[in-house]
């Protein structure tokens, strides 16, 4: 029932989602329900495949790719682009890290924060309509929780930057235990979507790899610039992760323009 609850916990953090009243909610749970973030991811991914199948039944691909972009947008109330448009603003015109975390901590949005945030979708939507919809349902349902277990990677491995954040209940370092759960919920739908031929190894293969190598170069641009990560970090990594996945993927189909 307690491992339910730290679900729900993540759950609400992450999403609009309405969650039984019973669950309640306390701050010290919300590093222990880390372990759940790639699961949510799942119920994000499931929703925006649903809704790509649906509009793609009588919509043509590009339509359907931004129609289910959009529902993730509405679903997590924008949480990750907003943590993604803070972070290029922060990195973008901060000098030291006092004035970059000071930069990220301003909720208006900036010239880097904008354009960031542009291309960040276009890319997305772009990469998402060039593949085949029975691809694009695919890389959903891997993408939204491999690419949450790629922020999840920065709590387990780095220090918080603040002394004090709307993240700071997130900032205890992840044991290694919640980590492996953290994997499993990425690992399991992976592998039922390689079995059941919606995805290819070799596809599955190159989303983990651009996410994993996504994560590592932002780390170590985050250890360098800021001293550690914020909450708008983890936003920042889950979004370039998910378009470092669907580029992945999208390149193993062979259909360069110049192939």
């Amino acid at each position: 029932m307690h491992q339910l609850r730290l679900f729900f916990v993540a759950l609400q953090f992450f999403t609009r989602l309405p969650i039984p009243r019973w669950v309640g909610f306390d701050a010290a749970w919300l590093n222990h329900a880390s372990r759940y973030f790639p699961l949510v991811g799942l119920v994000v991914g499931a929703i925006a495949a649903a809704v790509y199948a649906a509009a793609a039944l009588v919509l043509p691909a590009p339509v359907a790719a931004v129609l289910s972009t959009a529902a993730t947008i509405y679903l997590t109330g924008a949480f990750h682009e907003d943590g993604f448009a803070d972070t290029c603003d922060g990195l973008g015109g901060g000098m030291t890290r006092e004035r970059a975390l000071e930069i990220m901590k301003d909720s208006r949005v900036g010239a880097y924060g904008a354009i960031g945030v542009v291309c960040m979708l276009i890319a997305k939507c772009t990469a998402l309509a060039m593949l085949p919809p029975s691809s694009a349902n695919a890389a959903l349902l891997l993408a939204h929780p491999l690419s949450r277990l790629a922020a999840t990677s920065l709590i387990w491995t780095m220090e918080y930057a603040r002394a004090e954040g709307k993240a700071k209940p997130l900032a205890e370092r992840m044991s290694g235990a919640e980590f492996a759960i953290a994997a499993v919920t990425v690992i399991l739908p992976a592998a039922a979507l390689v079995l059941q031929g919606a995805l290819g190894v070799a596809a599955c293969a190159g989303a983990v790899l651009a996410a994993g190598l996504t994560a590592l170069w932002l780390a170590r641009k985050f250890a360098r610039r800021l001293g550690g990560y914020t909450g708008d970090c983890l936003g920042a990594v889950q979004q370039l992760s998910e378009v470092a996945i669907y580029l992945a993927i999208l390149a193993t189909l062979g259909q360069g323009a110049l192939a």
